[in-house]
Parts: structure tokens; sequence; C-alpha cells
């Protein structure tokens, strides 16, 4: 039996990553790794034949290798997963793995392979419909007219709250993820803010990313309790973790 990890162009794991992309039916942070040259892609093969592939990341320098993000085995080959990840390991030199802890397979082989394990994100998927309702707030298409305050943390999006003839918030969503899925992002108006008028906003953000044939998602610092507390009222649940961790 010969195992081997073997570079090759992202073109060349794409009908396996199709694969992984049913199986792990939610929003994939890293998706857009792959198509924007941020990665490097490795076919796995049993005796000359396709089992999987692995993806490779910077952590911190996009020119740099050094973490595992993406990894995947057809099922029917699965127990052959341990050893063809110190394969992948061993040729990549990668030093750090970094996985979302719905991901079963990485998760699973990052505990194994991995130590200083951490998290700094949380992950959301959509949960049930909210029914929030703010007087005196509208809801509405951003206008090339209009003039959002100063964000601080997030770009303006395409959807406003306004009240009183002044926008106190913004919001959207990202579309470079994973179909069906979408990220969505909003940022109040410093004084505005423990209103009510976020969790409103993604609310509202909600229905517009439907109607656009998308699936809402979103994620926050796992210390950004204002941000969570946001999300949940606003029908979101959690879905899981980023975990990273450093390669024994």
């Amino acid at each position: 039996m010969l195992l081997t990890a073997t570079k090759v162009d992202l073109s060349e794991i794409l009908s396996l990553r199709n694969l992984f992309l049913q199986e792990n039916n939610f929003q994939i942070r890293y998706n857009a790794m792959h198509e924007r040259g941020w990665s490097d892609s490795y076919l796995l093969l049993l005796d000359g034949q396709k089992i999987g592939y692995g993806s490779v990341m910077g952590r911190d320098d996009r020119t740099k290798r050094d973490s595992i993000f993406e990894f995947y085995i057809i099922p029917g080959f699965r127990k052959h997963a341990w050893a063809a990840f110190q394969i992948l390991l061993n040729n990549s030199k990668a030093t750090h793995i970094e996985c979302q802890s719905n991901e079963l397979l990485l998760t699973r082989l990052l505990f194994e392979f991995g130590r200083n394990i951490n998290s700094d994100t949380i992950l959301f998927k959509e949960g049930t419909t909210s029914q929030l309702v703010v007087n005196d707030v509208i809801f509405r298409k951003r206008l090339d007219s209009d003039q959002p305050f100063e964000h601080k943390a997030e770009p303006v999006g395409d959807y406003v709250l306004e009240l009183n003839g002044e926008i106190v918030a913004t919001g959207g969503f990202l579309l470079h993820y994973n179909k069906p899925f979408a990220d969505l992002f909003m940022e109040v108006r410093a004084d505005q803010r423990r209103r009510g008028f976020g969790s409103f906003l993604i609310q509202e953000t909600k229905r517009e990313c439907y109607l656009a044939g998308r699936v809402p998602a979103a994620r926050t610092g796992l210390d950004n309790l204002a941000s969570r507390a946001t999300l949940l009222k606003a029908g979101l649940e959690i879905a899981g973790y980023m975990l990273q961790g450093v390669v024994k």
C-alpha cells in the first residue's frame, strides 16, 4: 500500500472538493482561499488511485503555506485518513492546523496531531425566524445619495436603518462563500447602540439574503459578547467555532 500527497493545480481537486462541500452543508469560512490563489492543493493517492485532497494556506502571510485548513477523504477510504494526513503534513511541511469544529474529520485530526488548541471565532447558522419590531425605524436599500456615518469595523452595507432622516446602521451580506451561503455583517452608529437596531437590521437583512437565493450565516469574535447577543436575538444560532492548533 502506497499513500502519497502530491501538490497539484486547483483544478485537479475540484471534483473531490464538490463532494466535501456537499457533505459539509454549511458555510466554509475559508472558501475563497482556493479561487484567490491563497492556498496550495495536494492530491491524496492510494496506490495511484485518488482518495482525497488537502489544502494548505498561510495563517498570517498569504505568501506562505504553513496551515492545513481543508482535508477530505472519500468515505470508503477513511480508514486511511490518519496515515494520509501524516503524509500531507510531511510533504507540505505545515506547522499549524486550522478548522471549523462543525467539520468533523479535520477537527478529529486536529486533536490527534495538534497541541495548544484554541479558538477566537464563533460561527453562526440560520436558526429561527425572529419577529422583532422597532418603532420609527425604516429598513431600506442604501441610496447613492445617502451619507452613512464613519464605520469603524465593517464596510458600509447595501441596506440601512433610517431614524428621523438619519442613517443609524448599515448592513449586508458577502457572497464569496460556498453557495448557497452568504455572510451577514452590520454596524450600528456608536450613539445608537443598545436600542435593538442591530438585531432588527440582521433580521431584515436575512430576508433580503434569502430573496437573493442565499442562506444566511455569520461569525463574530469569541470575546464580542454584544455581537453574539445581537445575532442570537435575530434568530441565528451557534454552528461551531474556528479552531487553531500547532502541529505536535
